[in-house]
């Protein structure tokens, strides 16, 4: 075993006629870890895939990740997401939220100069204490 490789587990590449050893890519090693976890051999996978099994091999050693087709199948064979299966965080949608006019206002209020946005906030605080004082609430 050579030093110095920190990719994953080392894996024999026969490709070239001898034995080579070199690091498992990371998306490689990640779905060998689904399987894995999932209790299924790679006949097996391939079996419920209905892929040969040199499909299963050959997505373990590589960095790409397989056909966008076979995505969903692979998915629910190793009991995972897709999102989870490309290791993707899935996108949170941006709450929307209806702005009220006060907001809308006090938007255009911090768009002003210092000194004016200064004023509309001792307005509204002399606003809010008189309120205060007379004992309402704004009702």
């Amino acid at each position: 075993m050579q030093a110095g490789f920190s990719a994953g587990p080392l894996y024999c590449d026969m490709a070239k006629g001898r034995p080579a050893f070199r690091p498992q890519p990371e998306m490689g090693a990640h779905l060998a870890q689904l399987r894995e976890a999932a209790g299924l051999s790679q006949r097996q996978l391939a079996e419920k895939l209905e892929v040969p099994l040199s499909n299963i091999t050959f997505w373990e050693r590589s960095e790409k990740p397989p056909r966008a087709e076979m995505l969903p199948k692979m998915a629910a064979a190793l009991g995972v997401s897709v999102d989870a299966l490309l290791r993707v965080e899935p996108v949170k949608p941006k709450k929307t939220v209806a702005k009220g006019r006060l907001q809308e206002v006090f938007e255009e209020v911090s768009k002003l100069p210092r000194r004016q946005q200064q004023k509309v906030v001792e307005m509204a605080e002399g606003f809010l204490s008189l309120h205060r004082s007379n004992g309402t609430n704004g009702h």
